[in-house]
């Protein structure tokens, strides 16, 4: 594995750790963290998987932009587009007024992010 390859794993798998433990919070869990965190997971394993082939991702927080990146190296990916434009918009909108994440919308991002994440370990060599 690429060593920029590897550090985009350790980000995604410290989103990872932050969304899971969020979501076992039983006073004031932030559901809108779990999302944004879900979000930065799936975000960092789609720049993992670019950087891999020897490609730049760039500065895109669009996961579905991401996905037209690396659609070429994962085709089978292209089933989770309707979970990765889901949690795109935990990247911005849900951190500020005017959205708020409950928590069926958190656990509902949690999962999408968990079956995504699974995949792209999976793609990258790793254990599931």
């Amino acid at each position: 594995m690429r060593p920029t390859t590897a550090e985009w794993v350790a980000k995604a798998e410290e989103d990872s750790d932050v969304l899971e433990r969020e979501s076992r919070a039983r006073r004031r869990p932030a559901y809108s963290a779990i999302g944004f965190h879900a979000q930065q997971c799936a975000e960092k394993y789609l720049k993992a998987r670019l950087c891999e082939a020897g490609r730049e991702p760039g500065k895109v927080h669009d996961l579905t932009i991401l996905l037209d990146q690396v659609a070429d190296l994962e085709p089978a990916w292209e089933l989770m587009r309707a979970d990765l434009r889901f949690l795109t918009d935990f990247a911005v909108s849900y951190r500020y007024p005017g959205w708020t994440a409950d928590r069926k919308t958190a656990l509902d991002a949690r999962q999408r992010c968990r079956t995504f994440r699974r995949a792209a370990r999976l793609a990258l060599g790793l254990r599931p």
